[in-house]
């Protein structure tokens, strides 16, 4: 995991299709947080201080209930509907609804926040 894809719609769609890998999505919402790669690992020199103190490594969002639920938190609630509204996903079927795939949801609707702050959607 060396290149991460550039964050796109392209990119949110394989995220919420289970398409990406569990790293390399990790990975971009790591790198959107601020820890740096270094060496074989990531630093969190650049982390917000509510970030670097609760999670002073990554954390694998996918594994982990309450660090998704931080990442909800920290999505601006006007941008909590874009994954209906921009991308029109009308969310998983109830067979489907496992804590891997909701927990996908969220990394992809912070992605697709990241994306309205910048103004690239």
């Amino acid at each position: 995991m060396t290149d991460l894809p550039a964050i796109t719609l392209e990119t949110v769609w394989a995220i919420l299709n289970d398409e990406l890998d569990d790293g390399t999505t990790n990975a971009l919402v790591w790198q959107l947080l601020g820890y740096r790669r270094s060496g074989e690992g990531w630093t969190a020199d650049d982390v917000a201080d509510d970030w670097r103190e609760t999670y002073p490594e990554p954390p694998n969002f996918i594994e982990s209930r309450p660090a998704t639920v931080k990442l909800t938190r920290s999505i601006p609630k006007p941008d909590k509907q874009l994954l209906k509204e921009k991308l029109q996903f009308k969310g998983y079927k109830v067979g489907e609804l496992v804590p891997r795939k909701t927990r996908r949801a969220t990394i992809a609707s912070y992605l697709l926040s990241h994306l309205n702050q910048r103004g690239e959607l």
